[in-house]
């Protein structure tokens, strides 16, 4: 891809991550893949899509895995973008996995990934556009969105990483409270996966690597970021849906 000097990267590709098993959204899931669940009367995964079809994504790979053929069911729907399948059945690869395998779909050029069971709704800026603004390949690897508690609904955990003033993330100190959490969308340079096989292996090793060599950033999400990990959280997830629209 070419472009004029001085003209803003825009990602054309990304990869949805959607091959997970979705046990803690049992029973729900003992019928439905974990991305088809719906939320205010859409499919967790139609969420990550329209964010990206939005902002100019013309490609998306997204893995599978469990119920694959009713997530390929689902995503022939699409019409806005090309969707692209990398087919996980015979062997779960993990999100780190997952994405060494789908490399060869996704280009030469940094790609965002998604997390097809969260998503997040806007304030005044829309966040992936918000990602892209703020991607400097010159300091940066890997650029992830980032929530803080009071802008996450449905999180239980302890936080991710601190930020510093310039945006560069390190992990918190075990039993440590952090008030940054990933919120489930990222830009990366596809080279960060260099070296590595198609086994399954979690993304938090890239993140690590990254952290090593300062080059693992934030931007701070502007709006409020939905988890959607348990059954209650559907029912929490939709009563923010509807607070946010009045």
């Amino acid at each position: 891809m070419t472009r004029e000097p001085n003209e803003k990267f825009r990602p054309s590709t990304a990869m949805m991550l959607a091959a997970g098993l979705g046990k803690r959204m049992r029973p729900i899931t003992s019928t439905i893949p974990k991305p088809l669940i719906e939320v205010g009367q859409k499919s967790l995964i139609d969420y990550g899509l329209d964010a990206l079809s939005r902002n100019g994504v013309s490609k998306v790979v997204v893995n599978v895995h469990y119920m694959a053929d009713l997530m390929q069911a689902h995503l022939k729907k699409r019409k806005d973008m090309e969707i692209v399948v990398s087919d996980e059945r015979e062997k779960l690869l993990d999100s780190g996995g997952g994405i060494v395998k789908a490399l060869p779909l996704l280009g030469e050029e940094p790609f965002f990934v998604i997390n097809a069971d969260t998503f997040w709704i806007d304030g005044y800026r829309d966040n992936l556009d918000l990602l892209a603004d703020l991607w400097d390949p010159e300091k940066m690897d890997i650029l992830l969105l980032i929530a803080t508690m009071e802008q996450a609904s449905g999180y239980e955990g302890r936080g991710d990483f601190a930020m510093d003033v310039e945006g560069r993330l390190k992990r918190v100190k075990e039993r440590t409270m952090s008030p940054f959490i990933y919120a489930g969308a990222a830009l990366f340079k596809p080279e960060v996966f260099d070296g590595y096989q198609a086994n399954p292996f979690s993304l938090n090793r890239i993140f690590d690597t990254a952290i090593d060599s300062d080059r693992l950033f934030g931007a701070r999400l502007d709006g409020l970021w939905i988890t959607v990990g348990t059954p209650e959280a559907v029912h929490m997830a939709e009563a923010r849906l509807r607070s946010s629209a009045a």
